[in-house]
This record gives structure tokens, C-alpha cells and sequence, in this order.
């Protein structure tokens, strides 16, 4: 099992310059990945600070040498395919050849989309998504494309360069559970991205307002959406599994343990979510430095 920093890119993070540093810090610490969130827009009004992921994912391309690098996760039905596939295949370029696309549908769908002028329905972005992923797929890959679909229309359509790596990146796809659609999407690519919505959530609470631990799976419970993925593909070779959670501050011997239960449920990868909460950069900084607690 692999460990990676999640970090969020507002707050103490919304400065693209802490984000580099956190990132150098994580290399240095013997991470394997450093992952970032992806929003326009998390409060009413633009009152939060964000940095774009994509031009910070550039950034932290060219400061690292070895971390795999990714937006977990890109809501692709608000991004052209063709632009992200183009922005993707160059990132992995100047990365050489380390990165993983996240998708998902995208939340908050209110701030994200509808304020924007678009379909902010789940139905309408889940669409675009399924249908933009295959045209990224092909483009990404070099492919020639036309298509012909219910949101985009492609006619000869090639991009050059491609990816570094091949036949392509990895892409891993977000599924908020119990919801089911996420986990079909997933089987058919290459990796996903499991988060538990809290009944609260479900009830119509704004998403910021709870505390991140309740979105988090346990290792019992990733074990049983192992089992049901597996039977899903026929198998888990080849498809990454992320495990969620903050052990970074905790005591090392309970944080191993923790991460050795994740690995044991099936997990390929352990996202260490960094607090977002405003005044929390030094803390981190502090516990990235000590490594992951294998």
C-alpha cells in the first residue's frame, strides 16, 4: 500500500506557495503521492479563497521528482474533454510521467454549476461525465476521434502530444456511498475514490459544516466494498482502492496499526486528508515532515 498527502487548495492552502512546500516536505518524507482537491467554489459569494488545481498541479510537477501527483476529484462535466485531455497529457509530460486523474461528478452543484449558467442536475452531470470520459480516453491515448453524442460532437478530432505514460494515465473515480452509481462507473476504469455521505448530508446539510471523519471509511468497511468490487470486475488486479483518514498527529504505533488494517481490508493507496481548517499549516507541515507511519 501506497501513502499520499490529500491536501485541500483553500484556507492555509490557498496560497500556491504553501501548497509547493507541503508537497517538497512530503517528498522528502518518504510519501508516495501528493493529491488535491478541485473546486471553484465551496461558500456562497466566492468568499473562500481557491487556487486552480490545474495550474497547481504544473507547480507541483516541476518541485517534486517522484510523487505521483492528481486532483481528487475533477468534475469533469464542467471542463471540455478536450481541454482536460490536452491539460492532462502535458502535465504527465512535465511530471514525467506521474500523473493519475481523479473524476466525479462534482460538489457543491449549486456553487459549481448552477451559479455558473449550468445543468447542476445529477443526472445531466453524471451524462456528461460517462460520455466526456470516453472521449478523453481516446484522446489521451492518440487516438483519432469522432463522436457523435448527447452533449458533445467530435469530427476528426487528434491531439499530439501524448501522455508520457501509456497507454494512458490512471484514472480513478470518486464514489459517494451508499449511492451505487459511483462504484459502476469505477469497474470500468482504473482506480476509485470511496467516500461514506453522512445521513445528514443526504437530509440537505450543507457539505462543509460536518467534520470530514464521518465521510471517511473504516478498514472493516473497505474490506466489504473490496469484496463487492471484486465481484463486480472479476477481480481487483490492476485497480486501485484509496483508504481515507488523519494519522498524521496520531501516535505512530496506533497510526501503523490503522494503516496495516487498511492494507489488509485491500487497499492500494492511504489518503492522509490534511485539516483544511483555517491555521492549521504549521501542525500539518509538522506531521507530513515525519513521514507516513508505516
Amino acid at each position: 500500500m501506497r501513502h499520499a498527502v490529500y491536501a485541500p487548495t483553500f484556507n492555509d492552502y490557498g496560497e500556491p506557495a504553501r501548497l509547493v512546500a507541503l508537497a517538497e516536505a512530503a517528498e522528502r518524507a518518504g510519501w508516495d503521492g501528493f493529491f488535491i482537491w478541485d473546486h471553484l467554489a465551496l461558500e456562497p459569494g466566492g468568499r473562500l479563497d481557491l487556487v486552480d488545481a490545474t495550474v497547481m498541479l504544473g507547480a507541483l510537477a516541476q518541485a517534486t521528482r517522484r510523487l505521483r501527483l492528481g486532483a481528487m476529484i475533477t468534475p469533469l462535466a464542467r471542463r471540455r474533454p478536450w481541454k482536460f485531455a490536452k491539460e492532462m497529457a502535458t502535465l504527465d509530460r512535465l511530471s514525467g510521467g506521474r500523473m493519475v486523474v481523479g473524476v466525479g461528478l462534482g460538489e457543491p452543484a449549486p456553487l459549481e454549476f448552477e451559479a455558473f449558467g449550468e445543468d447542476g442536475s445529477a443526472r445531466g452531470r453524471a451524462s456528461r461525465l460517462d460520455e466526456g470520459l470516453q472521449i478523453f480516453d481516446r484522446l489521451v491515448r492518440g487516438e483519432q476521434v469522432d463522436h457523435q453524442g448527447a452533449h458533445y460532437q467530435l469530427r476528426e478530432a487528434a491531439l499530439a502530444p501524448r501522455a508520457t505514460q501509456q497507454p494512458r494515465m490512471p484514472i480513478w473515480v470518486a464514489a459517494s456511498l451508499p449511492a451505487e452509481a459511483g462504484l459502476r462507473r469505477a469497474v470500468r476504469w482504473d482506480g476509485v475514490f470511496p467516500v461514506r455521505v453522512p445521513q445528514a448530508v443526504l437530509d440537505g446539510a450543507p457539505v462543509t459544516a460536518l467534520d470530514w471523519r464521518d465521510w471517511w471509511l473504516t478498514p472493516a468497511e473497505l474490506g466489504v466494498l473490496a469484496a463487492r468490487l471484486a465481484a463486480m470486475r472479476g477481480g481487483l488486479a490492476g485497480f486501485d482502492l484509496l483508504a481515507s483518514g488523519r494519522l498524521a498527529d496520531a501516535p505512530r504505533a496506533a497510526a501503523a496499526a490503522t494503516l496495516a488494517a487498511f492494507a489488509a481490508a485491500g487497499a492500494t493507496w492511504y489518503c492522509e486528508w490534511v485539516d483544511e481548517a483555517a491555521g492549521t499549516f504549521d501542525q500539518t507541515l509538522a506531521g507530513i515532515e515525519r513521514g507516513p507511519p508505516r
